[in-house]
């Protein structure tokens, strides 16, 4: 069934370009942000914090459930899939603010046992105007359970980029996006509690890696922007970023598909 929630949170954020140009340092670029830039396609993920002190933290790390998103009795939480509406630049520096609302809470039964799909939309304004619509789509799950199958990627790429991931890397990019999920970090954690073979490369950190050579391979900013999860990414690892007329998408180190994206 599908619940709907009038849960509304309002984060504003000053826009600091110092964190900005820290990501792109920890990306490997030079840092080139300064005040009134435009920021590149999905570095908002680096602002809007929402802090909890640690009693209000769950196992994960991430803030328990029960808040802003419902308790649905199910501990594992992925980020499953998202979609972005780009309508005018992100400028670094200048204040914003993001309204962030639960959508629906759909429940069914898997493979795996019961889940619970969270939809999330955020809008981001700047100077009364919006700038960026973004929805997210997360997925709650019990411990244990069968092991989804892993796609294989498409090997029919035009363009292609080798990247490299570290836990120096995810240690940054945790930092940057505030984010306490003890997967990224923690590997017992991950390994026995979780299920995954070591640490986990970020979702929206794979997003991020498409969406900027997506950028660059359409010549021109991002107006919209659907991606999918769909197989875990785990250390140390190596992946291919894959182009071709407008689809992107990741292939990890056995030929499988981590991720896919429609750009244009």
């Amino acid at each position: 069934m599908t619940e709907k929630s009038a849960s509304t949170q309002i984060l504003t954020d000053v826009m600091d370009p110092a964190r900005a140009c820290a990501l792109q340092v920890a990306l490997g670029f030079e840092p080139t942000i300064t005040a009134a830039s435009t920021l590149p396609p999905f570095f908002h993920h680096i602002y809007f914090w929402d802090p909890q002190p640690p009693q209000n933290l769950g196992r994960d790390g991430h803030p328990a459930l029960g808040g802003f998103v419902p308790d649905m009795g199910l501990p594992r939480r992925m980020w499953a899939a998202g979609r972005l509406l780009f309508h005018t630049p992100l400028k670094a520096g200048i204040r914003a603010e993001k309204t962030s609302m639960i959508e629906g809470v759909t429940r069914k039964n898997g493979r795996s046992g019961p889940l619970a799909f969270v939809r999330l939309r955020h809008d981001i304004r700047q100077r009364g105007a919006v700038v960026l619509s973004e929805w997210q789509d997360l997925v709650y799950r019990e411990d244990g359970g069968d092991t989804p199958e892993r796609p294989i990627a498409r090997t029919d790429e035009t363009h292609q980029d080798n990247v490299h991931f570290d836990s120096t890397l995810l240690f940054r990019y945790s930092a940057l996006t505030m984010n306490g999920h003890r997967i990224h970090y923690d590997e017992p954690y991950a390994r026995d509690i979780e299920g995954y073979g070591g640490l986990v490369v970020h979702g929206p950190l794979l997003a991020q890696h498409l969406m900027l050579m997506g950028e660059r391979m359409l010549g021109k900013p991002l107006t919209e922007v659907s991606y999918r999860a769909t197989a875990p990414l785990t250390l140390p690892s190596s992946a291919t970023l894959c182009w071709a007329d407008g689809a992107a998408w990741v292939r990890g180190p056995q030929g499988e598909q981590c991720m896919e994206a429609v750009m244009r």
